[in-house]
């Protein structure tokens, strides 16, 4: 296996040729010609629908296969049928006629593997990290299970079990209770309204469920619903033959099943939650935000926005953590999604601090968001900095893998990538006010506080800020008299 400095030596000089040119571009105007993803790949369509990607890489004898099925909690779409994409995250470990569970992991420990999967509200990844002279074996087992997996009522009814002991332990945090509580008052219809676990009710009631958790794996775990990704000391056309060989005979099937459409926010909304253990309280204040695109600039400037009047950089931050010791964490999550989620800003209020002062600095500052034009540099310097970011992580085969699995499952497309970085090139001063006036609305509001109280008296101090904002808009107005560059998409 080859050693960390010599996997720096092969890899760090296409990488700080990538970094510099990002940096060097910002504010140039030439930053689209630095693709976030530059590596050459091969791609093979096989003719049961699955899609092949194979990135080699100069990482010496390391391999990453990211299996990623594009399908999460959004599509569980029955009533009563909430977390199944999360549930068979972990029947896919309970093995095969072929491999017995201990058999399947006998494998995996031989070839010394690290591998896990997760489950998100779009879709379901696999991972595995393992050596090259492993490969084959490691694709023999992957698609057995992917194409036999087999299980008694009994092994159903026990990982069933498990998955609503996982519920108890999650949701014993404060602030997965918090986002819990805010998707199902931010949604109606749309199956984002229940977090990637599912409703409990649905939890408890899914040990009996054996018969439709068969249809539901039928349903969406087939061959044209799913992307493998192959990254490291592979060689295409041997690596993707062996893929061929092994998945090829995955049977294909067409499903479809419409998603509702939410429709448009009606908020706003609060509730209070009563935390029985300790805790400090909480401050959530999310919105509905505009679904993944690589059409449009709207999320990424909802993302820079976030970034510059939220994140570790701003002025809030400054004043809230670092300065004056109101809360311990501030946060502000503004996530890729399918169809329109949720973006979300919020606080942990320190012991002693006053949560009428920390809701007010956070409404403060959407306000000014709404309002005011951020200076040029500031946004071009936090351009660079979150291309930087996420250019900075891909130095191993499970980075990029895993970084591509995150974008594959859109379109089973790998140059999403490349599509959706390049809108933060575009974005302007212009955008930023634009996409905060269409976001941070009263109407698109869903506010949740925690505490151990009953309720938050600084609750009330939750207000609307459309009338104020409509106040400040010849300030609005000003500001956009400043900005040459009209919104694109």
């Amino acid at each position: 296996m080859q050693t960390e400095s010599n996997v720096k030596s092969t890899l760090m000089p296409a990488l700080c040729l990538l970094l510099s040119t990002l940096v060097a571009n910002a504010g140039t105007g030439q930053s689209e010609s630095a693709r976030m993803f530059d590596l050459p790949y091969a791609k093979r369509d096989l003719a049961n629908g699955l899609r092949v990607y194979v990135v080699p890489t100069a990482h010496q004898d390391l391999v990453s296969l990211q299996i990623t099925v594009s399908t999460g909690s959004r599509n569980e779409v029955e009533p009563g049928k909430s977390g199944f994409a999360h549930f068979f995250e972990h029947m896919m470990f309970r093995g095969t006629p072929n491999y017995s569970p201990e058999a399947y992991q006998a494998v995996i420990t031989r070839a010394g593997a690290n591998q896990n999967a997760y489950t998100t509200a779009d879709y379901t990844n696999y991972h595995t990290d393992f050596a090259a002279a492993d490969l084959e074996k490691i694709l023999i087992v992957e698609a057995d299970r992917f194409q036999n997996l087999a299980y008694s009522q009994e092994q159903f009814r026990t990982e069933a079990q498990a998955v609503k002991g996982e519920y108890l332990k999650n949701f014993a945090n404060p602030i997965q209770k918090v986002l819990e509580r805010v998707r199902d008052l931010a949604f109606d219809v749309h199956p984002y309204k229940h977090t990637t676990m599912g409703f409990f009710a649905d939890i408890e009631a899914m040990p009996d469920q054996l018969e439709y958790g068969k249809a539901f794996f039928n349903r969406w775990y087939r061959p044209g619903n799913t992307t493998i990704t192959l990254v490291g000391d592979v060689q295409n056309e041997h690596a993707l033959d062996l893929i061929e060989r092994h998945f090829g005979s995955w049977e294909a099937s067409e499903t479809e099943l419409a998603i509702p459409v939410e429709p448009a926010p009606s908020g706003p909304h609060y509730e209070h939650i009563q935390w029985q253990g300790p805790t400090l309280p909480f401050i959530a204040l999310a919105y509905r935000s505009p679904a993944f695109s690589t059409e449009s600039n709207d999320l990424a400037a909802l993302q820079l926005l976030a970034e510059i009047w939220f994140g570790q950089n701003s002025e809030l931050y400054q004043r809230m953590v670092v300065d004056e010791h109101l809360s311990d964490a501030l946060f502000a999550f503004m996530p890729n999604n399918k169809d329109p989620y949720l973006g979300l800003i919020g606080a942990r209020v320190n012991q002693d601090a006053d949560p009428a002062a920390v809701i007010k600095a956070l409404q403060q500052t959407i306000v000014r968001a709404r309002t005011e034009a951020v200076d040029l540099s500031v946004l071009e310097q936090t351009k660079a900095r979150l291309k930087y970011g996420t250019a900075a992580t891909l130095t191993t085969p499970s980075a990029i893998a895993g970084t591509l699995a995150n974008f594959v499952h859109f379109k089973r497309d790998i140059e999403t990538i490349n599509g959706y970085y390049a809108h933060f090139d575009r974005v302007t001063r212009q955008d930023l006010l634009r996409v905060a006036n269409q976001v941070f609305v009263d109407a698109a509001r869903t506010a949740v506080t925690l505490s151990n109280e009953s309720e938050l008296s600084a609750a009330s101090t939750i207000v609307d800020l459309d009338p104020k904002v409509t106040s400040l808009r010849s300030v609005v107005a000003s500001d956009l008299a400043l900005i040459e560059q009209p919104a694109q998409t």
